[in-house]
């Protein structure tokens, strides 16, 4: 099922339908983006033709944050519920050593992605790491990522380089890499390898995970002025 939000097709999926269509992705072989929306990459899309074709072109969008969840029951379109990026990673990896998935992460600090891979690992047993490498390197090392992507032959691509970079090089590279899934995945490794926290469950439960973010880094208002003007355009929306 899909919906849609100010121009942008949006899957309503649980987390379990979610790790299905990948899983079903993996199987076909070709390749598969997978982007997790949120409302300001939303909002930034209804000024930017070229990032809302991106998004519509993606092979299942989740909705990542409670922006959305709520601007779909106001537009009597709801989704079941938040499929984040950084949770979305976290049942990718528990459920990878299962079923023989191997993964590549693509981005952070240097260091980071090589921490994050190590307590993934921990964390999942079993779990396979085709590679990894730093989010800095420069143009004209791109072509020797893309050759080590495709030596790794990983099943699945997680790519960190904060939206909507991540998904513009997604969709500039996916084609040549041979790899059947990427997903933009946002800050996420920097939590995973310690570097940064997270909002406390009850936080995250409340919906409230875009809040606990600006106090803690309370340099991103700017970014976050993005969140009442999309709110506004979805209620203008609602009234049509």
């Amino acid at each position: 099922m899909s919906t849609t939000i100010l121009g942008a097709r949006i899957h309503g999926v649980t987390m379990d339908e979610a790790l299905n269509r990948i899983a079903a992705f993996i199987e076909a072989g070709s390749p598969h983006q997978v982007i997790t929306l949120n409302a300001e990459i939303l909002y930034r899309a209804t000024k930017e033709p070229e990032l809302m074709a991106l998004i519509n072109r993606a092979d299942l969008v989740t909705p990542d944050g409670a922006g959305i969840v709520w601007a779909a029951g106001k537009l009597g379109r709801p989704v079941p519920e938040r499929v984040t990026g950084i949770d979305l990673l976290q049942a990718v990896a528990q459920k990878a050593p299962e079923a023989g998935w191997k993964i590549f992460l693509y981005g952070g600090e240097p260091g980071i992605a090589e921490q994050a891979a190590v307590n993934l690992q921990k964390k999942h047993p079993g779990l396979m790491i085709a590679g990894t490498a730093h989010g800095f390197i420069p143009p004209e090392e791109q072509e020797e990522l893309r050759e080590q992507i495709r030596i790794a032959q990983p099943h699945i691509l997680l790519v960190a380089l904060g939206a909507p970079r991540q998904e513009f090089w997604i969709r500039d590279n996916l084609s040549s890499l041979g790899v059947p899934v990427a997903i933009g995945v946002g800050g996420s490794f920097d939590v995973i390898a310690g570097k940064a926290r997270r909002a406390p469950l009850w936080v995250q439960k409340a919906q409230l995970e875009w809040l606990y973010r600006l106090i803690k880094e309370p340099w991103r208002y700017k970014r976050m002025l993005a969140l009442p003007r999309f709110m506004a355009l979805v209620l203008r929306e609602s009234r049509r």
